[in-house]
């Protein structure tokens, strides 16, 4: 499923309009804490990834579908150093909506392949074989917008449950020594016709999510804070899941500036089926997976 740059940022501003009609609901139950001024945070820093990622791929000689790992077979860096970004609008002591975007992007070269392999984009086989040149890149932008409510309030901690929305963006792309596979020829003419790239590039609808999270002050200035998300969702050609469970230390610079630490566990499993008729059966549907897991650092302003 392709989607244009227009989409692209259309379905983020139509998140935004869905996030703001929810926070006319409030729940009397529970809170004794004061309303409190409206406060916008916003968030900048970077999480150390130990990645695991790789992709649903065909064996050009026996037929097989197997596994291909982008660090091993690919040497794409398995540890890496990435930004993330967040800012957050708090309409008081229970209501706030929140805007994130986290970039995962890599690329690597290897000189002599030594993993054959085929795989199927738009109805054409892309033919990789042994002892070829080839250089890689895969960049995941997730993007995500939701809503929180805080459902229960004490004087130093809080919980709540938070709903919203990804869109992931997924480019992945080969260079160097690739055929490419007409209908009806045999695996031994299958890299007759030469190309020197070839790019795929998938944007997923909106993606649903639900999550719980709280935080406690131990002590004036320290703040234990986590969350755990979770979305799930089968749609036309396009299946895919999402885990984030992040678990961290927040202390007070000053009454404006924070700074935190966090450990993060993130996995992203999406599965594209391009409803291949024409050409060999045997190649595999593209599935990508990516996960990490690692520390985070930041820094917060809020005003």
């Amino acid at each position: 499923m392709r989607l244009d740059l227009v989409i692209k940022y259309s379905t983020l501003l139509t998140l935004g309009l869905l996030s703001s009609s929810v926070i006319a609901a409030e729940d009397t139950l529970i809170s004794s804490t004061p309303i409190e001024e409206s406060k916008t945070m916003i968030r900048v820093g970077g999480f150390y990834s130990n990645s695991n990622s790789s992709m649903d791929v065909t064996d050009p000689l026996r037929g097989d579908n197997f596994k291909l790992d982008f660090e091993e077979d690919l040497n794409l860096e398995e540890s890496q150093f990435l930004p993330f970004f967040e800012v957050q609008y708090q309409f008081n002591s229970k209501h706030s909506i929140y805007f994130d975007w986290k970039q995962l992007h890599r690329n690597a070269e290897v000189k002599k392949l030594t993993v054959p392999f085929q795989v199927t984009l738009d109805n054409q086989i892309y033919d990789i074989q042994a002892g070829g040149r080839l250089e890689t890149t895969l960049n995941i932008d997730i993007a995500r917008l939701g809503y929180k409510y805080n459902f229960y309030q004490g004087n130093n901690y809080n919980l709540g449950l938070s709903l919203g929305l990804h869109t992931m963006f997924i480019k992945t792309a080969f260079d160097g020594d690739i055929g490419v596979c007409i209908e009806g020829e045999s695996i031994q003419q299958c890299g007759a016709t030469a190309t020197p790239k070839f790019v795929d590039e998938e944007v997923t609808a909106p993606l649903p999510d639900i999550g719980l999270y709280g935080d406690y002050e131990f002590v004036p200035g320290f703040t234990f804070n986590a969350h755990a998300q979770y979305f799930y969702i089968k749609l036309d050609d396009v299946e895919g899941s999402l885990i984030d469970v992040k678990a961290g230390i927040e202390a007070a610079i000053t009454e404006n500036w924070h700074m935190s630490a966090a450990f993060n566990y993130y996995k992203v499993d999406v599965d594209f089926k391009h409803n291949i008729t024409q050409v060999d059966s045997n190649v595999a549907d593209y599935n990508l997976y990516y996960s990490f897991i690692g520390p985070m650092l930041s820094v917060s302003y809020r005003f």
